[in-house]
């Protein structure tokens, strides 16, 4: 029986718990509690082919279109085949989604040809996830570790050999025969973000330092519509799947002159083109307008997105709710083939920590938590097998480019004493990273930019490695991933999904191979 540490407390990182347990020794390892994750915020649901109107091979064109010709065709084939058995799954572990007539209700979001977005609780999905797999967990595990800190990954001989913690009691190593990284994205690069405060990227840095390749990461998708007050709370997709409209302050509605599927066109295309018109109305947010929908309607189907309204003093079956991109999911992340292995003998990534190719340039709507368990259970089924990579999206051969990024590390007490040279200035400043990684690297990129955004972050550097704050090393991380997306995104002189570039606006179709990152 292998030693296995899963890393990481949403979708991803519980199913890959609870199906090793049953025949591996696991160690659960979460920097919260268990349930604070993105897969508890997600609103929309998941998507899946489950009715006989739809088909898998309809669902692979979806994902393949929404990715901008960007997309690994084996891992899309993967997600959709194996799709509606991981539903099955979610239903057994005690998720309860929402019927019609004896039959899954199903939502239609952006991109998607048919209805297939299976949902829970009208809008509480990623929720109701959440809570019956860490019941699951919980009966199940014999160890979990909460409010436990991912310092690094220890290797040995080329191989995982363990994870190194930080808990209220200090730093130290526990030893594995597999690590399966499960800890999600790095949201909170962006000072908006519908992303919770746990979103430092704490896993694909820890991989990134164990010389894991990072590939894609120039690729962050900002959700259309998050509500434009402190928090960025999010407006699920699926409120423009049951017909809410998007509208300017002098209340006309814009994305039908823009594209063919107006307000359900991919994600990037409608980020965009709000911002756009944020812009020309001197920066105020676009208006989302569900008041054709109905109070009752609206009540009913989203209960949750009605209640955060009101929050905020509005009321939405009667008045538009202002409305702004924020970031919300990377498609860039530790590069792994389709089992989630990476290059590290030992170590998976599996969820929004990794980088399969199956979104491409632009994820397509509710296809992540789908992804999370699909490519868990995959992950699973491998280990304690001989360690073979499978085919996979970053291809280093066919790579576009390769690039080598050097971390900013404190200066030393002993070398500032010699009067060495230091690497960096100061401490970074979290608010002031967030910034300008929205100003410079968000929506929408210039070349000028992305310079003078390296130059800014060659000027800060991580606390020291004797920091015993959580929030030292998630500032550490940040300022680490915010240059590998800054690099990543400087090279790729193109636009493809949510990667735009003022300077370079076209898509240009002999650019569409990965770009990968390694340490230098």
């Amino acid at each position: 029986m292998s030693k296995v540490i899963v890393v990481g407390s949403g979708i991803a990182g519980l199913v890959a718990a609870v199906e090793a347990a049953k025949k591996h020794e696991v160690t659960l390892i979460t920097k919260d509690v268990l349930a604070e994750s993105n897969t508890h915020y997600a609103q929309g649901g998941i998507a899946a082919v489950v009715s006989s109107e739809d088909s898998v091979a309809e669902h692979v064109t979806d994902t393949l279109f929404a990715g901008a010709d960007f997309c690994f065709r084996p891992a899309v084939e993967v997600l959709c085949a194996e799709g509606p058995a991981r539903i099955t799954d979610l239903v057994n572990f005690g998720v309860n989604f929402d019927r019609q007539n004896g039959n899954f209700a199903l939502g239609l979001e952006a991109a998607h040809s048919h209805p297939r977005i299976l949902h829970a609780g009208g809008d509480t999905t990623g929720a109701d996830i959440s809570n019956a797999l860490v019941r699951a967990a919980r009966s199940q595990l014999k160890t979990i570790f909460e409010h436990t800190f991912l310092i690094g990954i220890s290797t040995s001989a080329g191989k995982v050999a363990g994870v190194e913690i930080l808990t209220v009691d200090g730093r130290k190593l526990v030893e594995a025969d597999q690590v399966i990284l499960a800890s999600g994205g790095a949201g909170q690069l962006y000072r908006h973000t519908t992303n919770p405060a746990v979103t430092t990227g704490d896993g694909v840095a820890a991989a990134f330092r164990a010389g894991a390749l990072l590939a894609d990461v120039e690729f962050y998708q900002f959700h259309p519509t998050a509500l434009a007050v402190p928090g960025s709370y999010l407006i699920s997709e699926a409120v423009r799947g049951e017909g809410a409209i998007l509208v300017n302050q002098d209340g006309e509605r814009f994305m039908k002159a823009i594209h063919p599927l107006a307000e359900l066109a991919p994600r990037d295309v409608v980020a965009r083109s709000i911002q756009t018109q944020m812009m020309a109305q001197g920066g105020q947010p676009v208006l989302l307008d569900a008041t054709a929908l109905g109070e009752k309607f609206l009540e009913e189907r989203f209960p949750s997105i009605t209640a955060a309204t009101r929050k905020y003093g509005l009321n939405w079956a009667k008045q538009p709710i202002p409305v702004t991109p924020a970031a919300h999911y990377w498609m860039g992340g530790v590069a792994t083939d389709i089992w989630g292995r990476t290059n590290i003998e030992g170590l998976y990534a599996v969820g929004e920590v990794a980088c399969t190719g199956v979104h491409g340039a632009n994820r397509l709507a509710s296809n992540s938590l789908l992804e999370s368990v699909v490519f868990a259970h995959r992950a699973v089924a491998t280990l304690d097998e001989k360690w073979e990579i499978a085919a996979s999206h970053a291809n280093l051969e066919n790579a576009l480019q390769q690039i080598e990024i050097v971390e900013n590390l404190a200066p030393k007490r002993d070398r500032q004493a010699a009067g060495e040279a230091t690497t960096a200035g100061q401490v970074v400043d979290r608010v002031e990273l967030q910034t300008l990684m929205w100003d410079n690297v968000g929506l929408a990129r210039t070349g000028n930019q992305l310079s003078a955004t390296q130059k800014a972050l060659a000027d800060w550097h991580g606390a020291e490695e004797s920091g015993r704050l959580f929030t030292d090393w998630e500032d550490a991380n940040l300022l680490l991933l915010a240059g590998a997306v800054t690099s990543a995104a400087l090279a790729r002189e193109e636009s493809r999904g949510g990667h735009f570039r003022l300077d370079y606006p076209q898509t240009r179709p002999e650019l569409a191979k990965s770009i990968i990152v390694r340490k230098a």
